[in-house]
């Protein structure tokens, strides 16, 4: 069967071709897998491509001292979260309004030049903030892709003293040449996606009179993503910024206890909502898998100490009590 490449795929080998780096020609292959029509036709050229992969992960590994470390940013915190936006959006500003970091804030576009992660307080847990440089064609890099595709929440700041629609429309046109899905489904089934969850964050709202900027981007959204504005010295409004990206991130706190002492409120396991009690058991340790024997609940509007099955569904807040 003919492989009948696509002009997608045609594109990232001639970006394997040129690339001089491991990681650019790691990008490109990657690219290259994602596009690839799958047939049988295909079979022998993705095993190939896969060996390739692997060998120049290996042969990065041992120049840097660790796989990859270059092409991708290490998860730290409850979850990982990516600010994306056009130049002068306000992307750095809310990263360092939201954290510990301290990003170049200017007037001036493309500031941002390389990735900085900060770490956001949220109550008992901390979530890690990436500012990205901004969305414009001529200076997105080859590692800035996957650094959306493996951010598990992505934040898009628009500048609401523009038009705010248009300007969020080319922020979502941009990640789309990513592969990166906010709503909406690419024309070609056959092409690798990445669809992820979003907030929209709109930056200078005092200048938006009667707030008929923000009242366009809410109507835009349609539902699929919430929109709020964010505004510097507001702090109850920065609360509410953080509480909505917790909220946007799709988990949930559990808190453990052992038998016969008090609940451990510092450490919470995250774990994504609708996990059972036994998923949630085996984040404290893989044991529970099999050696679980019953467990007790405080919270989820039971009894405390009630006794659970190990397919009960948790919620936030929920205190668990392990026996084995």
């Amino acid at each position: 069967m003919p492989a009948n490449l696509t002009p997608q795929y045609l594109e990232a080998e001639r970006k394997f071709r040129v690339a001089k780096s491991p990681p650019e020609k790691i990008a490109a292959l990657e690219e290259m897998m994602a596009v690839i029509p799958k047939h049988k036709g295909t079979d022998h050229l993705r095993g190939e491509l896969r060996g390739r992969i692997s060998r120049l992960t290996q042969q990065l590994g041992k120049k840097s001292g660790g796989a990859r470390s270059s092409m991708s940013i290490e998860k730290e915190g409850a979850a990982q979260v990516a600010v994306a936006g056009l130049p002068n959006s306000g992307k750095s500003l809310l990263v360092d309004i939201l954290t510990n970091a301290e990003p170049v804030v200017a007037d001036y576009p493309l500031t941002t030049q390389s990735p900085l992660c900060g770490m956001m307080q949220y109550e008992d847990i901390q979530i890690q903030l990436i500012d990205t440089p901004p969305l414009a064609p001529q200076t997105i890099q080859w590692w800035l892709p996957p650094l959306f595709r493996q951010a598990e929440l992505l934040i898009l700041t628009v500048d609401i003293s523009t038009d705010p629609v248009a300007h969020l429309e080319k922020t979502i046109a941009e990640l789309n040449k990513m592969r990166v899905y906010i709503g909406g489904e690419p024309d070609d089934e056959e092409v690798i996606t990445w669809h992820k969850p979003a907030i929209v964050l709109a930056s200078k709202t005092e200048l938006d009179k009667y707030g008929k900027g923000l009242k366009a981007l809410k109507e835009y959204s349609g539902g699929l993503f919430p929109v709020a504005p964010f505004i510097v010295g507001d702090d109850e409004g920065t609360t509410r910024i953080k509480r909505l990206i917790y909220e946007a991130l799709g988990v949930i706190r559990i808190y453990t206890k052992a038998p016969g002492k008090k609940p451990d409120f510092a450490d919470p396991i995250v774990i994504k909502e609708g996990s059972t009690l036994l998923k949630t058991a085996i984040e404290v340790h893989k044991d529970f898998a099999s050696n679980l024997r019953y467990a007790r609940i405080w919270g989820s509007g039971k009894h405390d100490g009630v006794m659970i099955k190990r397919d009960h569904i948790l919620k936030d807040g929920d205190i668990i009590e392990l026996h084995i």
